[in-house]
């Protein structure tokens, strides 16, 4: 009796991952870096295009989703964690990255921010942290450091930034992190241990605007960034991560600031997923007629 075999699946390439839209990025945008080290942590992390979801909100580095061969959706400026979260909970099998600016997720998305990292969802977040509004042309960021020029304060700042590190770490984040696009290689491992990750995952980016921020530029963070694993840093130490996340000035700390593997996702802890699978693959519940009147509404 003749047995069928079935054909060894094919791992992804990063050439598999190359969207059917070219960046529209300004030459020597940062973003080009994190576009590449999100490819290459997904072929090395095993994943397949069709098992992972990129999610953003608006903004440059919100144009990501559209430029890699994944599940995408480009939602509201500020709102991608929160439909990032619905689509978690409603299909936990996918691994489900975010992507997006300063402005976008510390600013008009601070909100989300905070709730997502206090629940613990499974989300790996990266952020496009540029110091500056670029889409608009230049205006202050959250992130923007005290005292500089832009459009909209010309004149020089008044406000102190955000520093998402330590604030990740207080709000509940599982795993903490920043890369530099001018460090590829520790770019891609942290990205990829974000991926791997159980819980929500930052991996705050130095980005540079090379457009609007000539204050922030890549020769400013290849001059200050050092590598945490190269200064000894253990990341489990919660006291030590968050005196590190705090450092700003010649040295300026890159890589895994914090993990804890001990505090269960969002999803871990609602029963309901626990039983029968994602909620997404179960039997809708409702007759096919008042289903395809709703769909027909919202359409």
């Amino acid at each position: 009796m003749a047995t069928m075999v079935q054909p060894e699946r094919v791992k992804a390439t990063v050439k598999d991952l190359k969207g059917k839209v070219d960046p529209d990025w300004c030459p020597g945008c940062g973003d080009f870096g994190v576009l590449a080290a999100l490819k290459q942590a997904i072929v090395e992390a095993g994943l397949e295009p069709h098992k992972v979801l990129t999610i953003s909100g608006i903004g440059c580095s919100s144009n990501l989703p559209g430029y890699l061969n994944t599940y995408g959706m480009h939602t509201l400026h500020g709102r991608a964690l929160a439909v990032a979260t619905g689509a978690q909970l409603a299909n936990h099998d996918l691994k489900i990255v975010v992507t997006g600016g300063d402005g976008d997720g510390y600013g008009i998305g601070g909100n989300h921010f905070v709730h997502a990292m206090r629940r613990n969802v499974d989300l790996t977040y990266i952020v496009m942290n540029n110091q500056i509004y670029g889409l608009t042309t230049g205006q202050l960021s959250p992130t923007s450091i005290k005292g500089m020029n832009t459009k909209s304060t010309p004149f020089g700042s008044v406000e102190n930034p955000i520093n998402p590190i330590p604030l990740a770490i207080a709000a509940g984040a599982s795993y903490v992190a920043r890369g530099f696009t001018g460090q590829q290689r520790q770019l891609v491992e942290l990205i990829k241990e974000g991926l791997q990750h159980r819980g929500f995952a930052l991996i705050d980016t130095f980005s540079p605007c090379v457009t609007y921020n000539h204050d922030n530029t890549h020769e400013f963070f290849k001059q200050r960034t050092r590598k945490l694993e190269e200064m000894g840093h253990d990341p489990t130490d919660l006291h030590g991560a968050l005196e590190k996340g705090w450092m700003w000035g010649d040295v300026i700390p890159i890589g895994l600031f914090w993990r804890r593997q001990d505090l269960p996702a969002l999803d871990q802890l609602e029963p309901v997923l626990g039983e029968g699978g994602p909620l997404a693959h179960r039997p809708l519940g409702v007759a096919s007629d008042v289903a395809q009147a709703l769909i027909k509404e919202l359409m």
